[in-house]
């Protein structure tokens, strides 16, 4: 009698599809974990703000402005948003904002150039950027040549055309400059009058005042004191003696 040949059982397959989701969920509650430790760690605080490069705001009022503080969340503020806030400071013209992981943010600020000096009784010496903003300056001190602005008004749009004029002349072709005050004409609204510390007499427009410097500087140097007119047309007139010496006592 023959044996009957009996089937080999298969083994069955481990459930892949099964152990692969239970590893997924393993993985995503260990990064769970791991995030939360982290977002308590101090690692993930603020743990130094750094300013650079201004010179006109303290450093107390940075930080208010930045919405920043030690011990803050490190990813609470983008670096956008924080570079936005240092803009509503008027003497600030570009700031930047580098992250340095962990812990540390520093800000680099550009601020407005110098452009011009105002003298009051009641204020003291004040900088005028080139976008006009004004900036208290310690007594006594004028840390660049530049001229100073007398009779202007607060409201007078001409103000700030002639700063952001005067903070792209470079200072050694403005420093002869003393004062510069506003007299307009019905064909010159932003006609100006330069008093320079060689006794001359300028008279010209905003407009017209970066492109007449060269040739104003030219007869500063080569001609004796008097009135120089530089609009459409260039005249000089040196003064007689008895103006001459009136202008003197003016200065």
């Amino acid at each position: 009698m023959s044996k009957a040949n009996v089937p080999v059982l298969k083994q069955p397959k481990p459930k892949r599809k099964n152990s692969k989701k239970i590893t997924g969920i393993l993985i995503l509650l260990c990064l769970s974990l791991l995030a939360v430790l982290f977002f308590r760690s101090s690692l993930s605080k603020i743990s130094s703000i750094t300013f650079e490069g201004s010179a006109y705001t303290s450093e107390e009022k940075l930080l208010e402005i930045s919405g920043l503080e030690l011990g803050a969340p490190f990813f609470g503020t983008s670096s956008e948003t924080i570079a936005k806030r240092m803009k509503k400071i008027p003497s600030i013209e570009v700031a930047e904002v580098d992250k340095l992981f962990p812990g540390g943010i520093m800000i680099r600020i550009k601020e407005y150039p110098l452009a011009a000096y105002e003298l009051t009784v009641d204020d003291g010496l004040k900088g005028l950027l080139a976008n006009g903003t004004k900036i208290s300056l310690g007594i006594g001190s004028m840390p660049m040549q530049r001229p100073i602005l007398t009779g202007w008004r607060e409201d007078d749009p001409n103000l700030a055309k002639l700063c952001e004029a005067l903070a792209q002349i470079p200072e050694e072709q403005v420093s002869d400059i003393s004062e510069i005050v506003p007299s307009p004409t019905l064909s010159y609204p932003d006609r100006v009058k330069l008093y320079t510390g060689s006794k001359f007499e300028v008279v010209t427009a905003i407009s017209l005042l970066p492109a007449k410097l060269e040739y104003m500087n030219f007869i500063l140097e080569s001609q004796d004191p008097g009135i120089l007119t530089m609009l459409e047309a260039d005249s000089y007139v040196p003064y007689e003696p008895h103006e001459e010496q009136n202008d003197t006592t003016h200065e």
